[in-house]
């Protein structure tokens, strides 16, 4: 792994395919077939690369943020027209919360605007973040958007502090060195783009493996390394509410994403429609958005108070604290619900794929696999999770507390997370709706 992260051609030969890749999916979005259930920049956007991501994020950490269209884009635009200004105090200080608004924003427009199965909508969204990503490049200095802006970048630091590799430098090493060029850069490469110095570096929320460091240190220091997944989230030396909250955040919107595919869907929106005496769908799904989002929150809430009469911590200090210990059990919900559109869905990529050159398949099944299969799948990956979480929750607390707290602090949320993969087992008993 290291030896390819050396290597000159590294990242840039999966950075321009990607690129290619992307405008195709682009120009079929904004240009091709309006039906998404035959258009092929719908079917790789929603039914491939938005359904494997987090296992990118699992497997290689931030790895796609090296290769994504947008951070090239970026270094073009910084390369050509970039100001290279820093990055203003308001975007550092509350980067990770505006992340986490456009992250609720963008799934409530999805649902409101149909953007997932509009092609034109999916277009105008790509548009919309190619244009925050160029003015962002022009004006900021490194990858401004990718580590202060991105939705994507928000839910890839989560989950990567969840990953099974870490880049860290040699502390003895690092100690002697006085060039720093891992971060400000050198010949071999531009210095870290997203604004992190291996030296001092204890989590992989914001490091995307581009390599720049590993090509630039003159002391061979850094090191990649394989690591237990989850292990990171054990030691948190510094816990932030905004990284936690994203973690519920995450639990509101997969909650959101599998009642809307759920038949029961339509016997929900007539109840609140009655309830609240309309029959507008924004203001029907908004009322149900705001209920989703909020159930997850009052429920860490609640733990977090009753966990707090057995620690020394305050309940806002168990969510910043252990917030981060749902991440494991996020990434086995998001999964476990993107699983169902790859796999019962993969092979309209294929089909849209060959349309493009005029070879049509009517009415075959774009299943990749059986139901069953998907099922037992989806299953497996809640109870990993939920292991996970409970596992995560409990080293948290043994690093964190005395020992008669121990057991005081993490029986709360081992039946907050028993009672959310439950719930979520439920869920995927229940018939689901296709998105092609």
């Amino acid at each position: 792994m290291k030896s390819i992260l050396k290597s000159k051609w590294y990242p840039g030969i999966f950075q321009w395919p990607t690129i290619i890749v992307f405008a195709v999916i682009l120009y079929e979005l904004l240009i091709g077939i309006a039906d998404s259930h035959n258009n092929f920049g719908t079917a790789m956007t929603w039914i491939v690369w938005w359904p494997i991501i987090p296992l990118v994020f699992l497997l290689a950490g931030r790895f796609w943020c090296a290769i994504c269209p947008f951070a090239t884009l970026s270094d073009i635009i910084q390369k050509f027209v970039g100001n290279k200004r820093a990055v203003p105090k308001f975007l550092q200080k509350y980067g990770i919360w505006i992340i986490d608004a456009m992250f609720i924003l963008i799934t409530w427009a999805d649902h409101v605007y149909g953007i997932v199965e509009s092609p034109r909508g999916s277009g105008i969204l790509l548009l919309m973040l190619i244009t925050g990503v160029i003015v962002t490049g022009a004006f900021f200095e490194r990858r401004t958007w990718c580590r202060y802006l991105c939705f994507i970048g928000g839910l890839a630091g989560n989950y990567s502090r969840a990953g099974a590799l870490e880049l860290r430098g040699t502390p003895e090493k690092c100690s002697k060195c006085t060039v720093s060029a891992c971060y400000k850069g050198s010949e071999k490469a531009p210095g870290c783009p997203m604004f992190e110095f291996p030296k001092t570096m204890d989590n992989n929320a914001r490091c995307n493996f581009c390599g720049y460091c590993v090509k630039n240190c003159p002391n061979d220091s850094i090191s990649v390394s394989a690591r237990v997944p989850s292990k990171e989230l054990w030691f948190i030396r510094k816990p932030k509410l905004e990284e936690s909250f994203l973690a519920i955040v995450i639990l509101g919107i997969v909650l959101v994403q599998n009642i809307t595919m759920l038949e029961v869907w339509t016997d929900i929106q007539q109840f609140l429609g009655k309830m609240l005496g309309t029959d507008s769908f924004s203001v029907i799904f908004t009322a149900a958005f705001i209920i989703a989002m909020a159930i997850p929150a009052l429920l860490v809430y609640l733990t977090s108070w009753v966990a707090s009469l057995k620690n020394s911590d305050t309940p806002l200090m168990n969510i910043t604290r252990f917030g981060y210990a749902l991440i494991p059990i996020d990434f086995a919900g998001h999964m476990a619900h993107n699983l169902f559109h790859l796999l019962a869905e993969g092979k309209s990529v294929i089909y849209t794929g060959l349309a493009l050159f005029g070879i049509k398949h009517e009415g075959a099944s774009p299943a990749l696999v059986s139901m069953e299969t998907i099922v037992f799948l989806q299953y497996a990956l809640l109870a990993l999770g939920t292991i996970g979480s409970i596992y995560t929750a409990y080293r948290i607390a043994k690093a964190s507390y005395k020992k008669e707290q121990i057991v005081g602090s993490v029986v709360p949320f081992t039946i907050l997370m028993l009672g959310l993969v439950a719930f979520n087992i439920y869920l995927f008993l229940l018939p689901m709706s296709h998105r092609m």
